[in-house]
């Protein structure tokens, strides 16, 4: 009876009304699939830092290492020509087998930095197992270098609050990037990789490379002179990112708290 009623009254609404009432509908749970799948926009994840919210036209180089090391000289001696510190996240085992390499970047006053000690994919393991990963990157790095770690990044950018939290309550700031050169894959070309890096980045911005690639050592000097063509200077990711009194907002962007 109920149901008829309903349907009765249904039919008496205006079709336009109707039509209108639908789309509405239909755009709100459109938006809240998408919020929710997209990671960084969902509320109730905890997040990494992306980018920051800076005054100064700084960005931050970062590289992560987690295979060869052949090209490890010619970059650091690109960044040496331009007097630019970058920040290095390291696979633990990696260091383990190329030290010479983690030395080289720490005598130079790079950033050394944690990128998990066996490159799992964080989140699908316990925060036990995630707390040994960061614990045993942390140790080894630091036995090598001399120097203290507190960042750390979580192989293949994987994460999700278990990560975050702990990595948190160890004293370490989780870094992501929002700008990705893509420089591992085999189908992007150098002026892709270019591009790419050129048109993306802003101030504050994170940018990701990796070592032992098909172009980044080579493209490095280029792409070096572009963003400075724009303005763009460079801060090791420890001097770019704020320390305290700060929040991330629903962007993944660090920023300081009024």
């Amino acid at each position: 009876m109920k149901i008829r009623l309903l349907w009765a009254k249904a039919k008496n609404i205006p079709k336009k009304v109707m039509i209108i009432f639908l789309l509405i509908s239909a755009l709100f749970v459109s938006i809240g699939y998408t919020a929710k799948s997209a990671g960084v926009f969902n509320p109730s994840k905890h997040l990494p830092i992306y980018s920051v919210e800076t005054e100064q036209n700084a960005v931050s180089i970062t590289f992560d290492c987690a295979w060869g090391a052949d090209d490890i000289p010619q970059i650091l001696d690109t960044l040496k020509k331009d007097s630019i510190k970058a920040t290095f996240f390291m696979v633990g085992q990696w260091a383990e087998k190329f030290p010479d390499a983690v030395k080289l970047m720490a005598n130079e006053g790079h950033d050394i930095a944690n990128h998990g000690y066996s490159h799992l994919r964080m989140s699908t393991i316990s925060k036990e197992k995630c707390k040994s990963e960061i614990e045993m990157c942390n140790k080894k790095l630091e036995e090598i270098s001399g120097t203290k770690i507190n960042l750390f990044r979580p192989p293949y950018g994987d994460y999700n609050n278990t990560v975050i939290d702990t990595c948190n309550e160890m004293g370490c700031y989780p870094i992501q990037w929002n700008v990705d050169s893509l420089d591992w894959r085999k189908e992007m070309s150098r002026q892709a990789i270019l591009d790419r890096i050129l048109k993306r980045t802003k101030p504050g911005a994170i940018l990701l490379f990796h070592n032992d690639t098909q172009y980044t050592a080579q493209l490095l000097p280029e792409i070096i002179k572009g963003l400075k063509s724009q303005g763009l200077t460079f801060l090791p990711v420890s001097q770019l990112i704020m320390k305290d009194n700060y929040y991330i907002d629903d962007q993944g962007r660090q920023q300081r708290k009024k």
